[in-house]
């Protein structure tokens, strides 16, 4: 028995070996255009980490095939044979699983206009994660898109299948947000958990919320939340009202689940997010619009429909929103240096009357946007809607002639002559 199961997995084994062979690299089978391809960073990147791990593996095949013709493995009980054989397939399994992940995410890029699209905003993504002064790497990032309601990323160097580390990260974006300002919060956002986690953020900001804890079950809410809220608050930094404007559109959802509390969530329920981004916006950024976003999400879900125990929740959250802004403020992440967490973000470009001043005169010199990066454009672009001096329709033109040229940009190509673009 012995002799013939050890022929038998060995003949699996060969198997497994053989499909492993078949994997090859993304640059041999993605069909794409020039346009679509993600940078050759992040190319390079995703196939060296892949033929690393089927290396890996097929060193790891061969020696369980050698153990198994020597003296050891041809005595070994036919219950050890199968356990080391199982170990096998599973690393072969997650490999596999690793191929499909980074599968996911390239095979759209041969999809008309959509590749472009997601090389677009892998250079936007870029943008949002590269501060000056960031103190950090900036890791490379690619996006896909997906169906669903909601945004994620897999951040770079945490685990994929199989216990390695990911060598990029991929963020997932709906279908249902391109094309269009909507965008922009989402993926600033999930790009806000990137940089959060390279400067050690939530754990910073979670003994500075800790060392000033306030009496009563409120204060744990904010601790609870505050891994979203730093991610909110890195695309408010960026985007100004365009990232307020865009979480509206996001948690839009039905009223039980707008005034849905639970300690267990790490969001913050959809009205009192809305509300965390409209006093944080307030005070980076001061302007009236902020009070009217209030009233707006507030006509659409009055506080008065809720029961009297969760209003009491929401009132004391509300009362307590002031001091938490002035602890996020004030913060002063360790790997900053000293310096507060604000000053990574250009608050004084993203001042409304300035982002006023350069949607008027883009509109006399169209050409000269394609000369700003992407979180500026984003910016200037939800001002101008908010303001109503930017129809959605309009938008998302622009939009897509800029997505274009950022494409270019991402995937090395070059520059866009300048007249196909006024």
């Amino acid at each position: 028995m012995s002799a013939a199961l050890n022929a038998y997995l060995d003949q699996e084994a060969s198997a497994l070996l053989s499909r492993l062979e078949s994997v090859l690299p993304f640059s041999r089978t993605m069909p794409m255009v020039a346009a679509s391809s993600p940078s050759q960073e992040i190319l390079h990147t995703i196939e060296v980490h892949m033929r690393e791990q089927c290396n890996q593996q097929r060193q790891r095949i061969l020696g369980f095939r050698e153990w198994l013709h020597s003296p050891t493995g041809r005595v070994a009980k036919p219950t050890v044979v199968q356990r080391q054989f199982t170990v096998v397939k599973l690393r072969f399994n997650a490999v596999l699983d690793q191929l499909d992940i980074f599968a996911d995410v390239l095979t759209q890029r041969g999809e008309y206009e959509h590749g472009v699209w997601m090389s677009a905003l892998d250079y936007a993504a870029q943008d949002a994660l590269r501060k000056p002064g960031g103190d950090y790497e900036p890791l490379p990032m690619i996006c896909y898109l997906e169906r669903g309601h909601g945004a994620a990323i897999r951040r770079a160097r945490t685990r994929l299948p199989g216990g390695v580390a990911n060598p990029v990260s991929i963020v997932r974006v709906p279908r249902e947000r391109m094309v269009g300002g909507g965008i922009a919060s989402s993926l600033f956002h999930e790009v806000g958990h990137q940089g959060a986690a390279q400067l050690d953020l939530v754990k910073n900001f979670g003994e500075t919320l800790q060392a000033q804890r306030q009496p009563g079950q409120v204060w744990d809410f904010w601790i609870r939340w505050r891994s979203e809220i730093l991610a909110d608050f890195w695309a408010l930094a960026q985007l100004g009202v365009t990232a307020t404007a865009g979480l509206m559109l996001v948690v839009m959802l039905p009223r039980a689940f707008v005034f849905r509390i639970s300690m267990d969530a790490p969001h913050p329920f959809p009205w009192m997010r809305v509300q965390i981004s409209c006093h944080l916006g307030e005070l980076l950024f001061p302007d009236p619009q902020w009070q009217r976003l209030r009233e707006r999400w507030e006509a659409m879900y009055p506080l008065r429909s809720v029961s009297p125990p969760e209003r009491a929740i929401v009132e004391a959250l509300l009362k307590s929103l002031p001091e938490f802004a002035r602890t996020l403020l004030a913060f002063k992440p360790t790997a900053m240096g000293g310096r507060r967490l604000v000053e990574l973000f250009p608050l004084a470009a993203r001042q409304p009357e300035l982002l006023r001043r350069r949607f008027r005169q883009w509109q006399q010199n169209p050409p000269v946007m394609y000369n700003h990066p992407p979180g500026e454009v984003f910016a200037v672009f939800g001002q101008a809607r908010e303001d109503g001096a930017l129809g959605a329709a309009n938008e998302a033109e622009l939009l897509k002639r800029l997505f274009n040229h950022w494409a270019l940009e991402n995937s090395g190509i070059g520059k866009v002559d300048a007249v196909s673009k006024s």
